[in-house]
């Protein structure tokens, strides 16, 4: 199974909040058989715990560390947002990956996903991709493997 395929990017999606945005993307992995519902709980814990806004746009929402054991097997999912969604203190997301890591590769998918999107030009395409192969040919190569 790819930790990234079509079935799990979602283009204009539209949420109230971030925990709806973050809903959104563990139902992507949930749908692809990645993890169990209750992982989606432990997101939004995490987010409670520390915000998963990385700057620029981004946020990388995942779960909290006991939630390893509710991980079937390794996925990425990636919501774009057009209109943004409220991380706090004015700092709004366009993209939201969701990670479920099923081993210790999770800080490498993080740094893997945080690389791609720090370049400035990365960010603007995912950002105003209008396809979902375009969103996963600008993470080809770095996430999957």
């Amino acid at each position: 199974m790819s930790i990234l395929s079509l079935d799990k990017v979602k283009l204009q999606a539209s949420a109230k909040d971030k925990f709806e945005a973050i809903r959104i993307a563990g139902q992507l992995l949930v749908d692809a058989g990645h993890v169990g519902e209750e992982y989606i709980d432990k997101m939004i814990e995490r987010e409670q715990l520390l915000s998963t806004y990385m700057g620029g746009g981004l946020a990388i929402p995942h779960g909290t560390n006991e939630a390893r054991k509710l991980i079937r097997s390794t996925g990425l999912s990636i919501v774009q947002f057009a209109d943004g969604i409220d991380f706090g203190e004015g700092e709004k997301a366009y993209i939201l990956v969701g990670i479920a890591s099923a081993s210790d590769d999770h800080l490498e998918m993080l740094t893997n996903v945080a690389t791609v999107c720090a370049d400035d030009d990365n960010l603007d395409r995912l950002i105003k991709a209008s396809t979902a192969e375009e969103i996963i040919s600008i993470f080809d190569g770095e996430v999957d493997g």
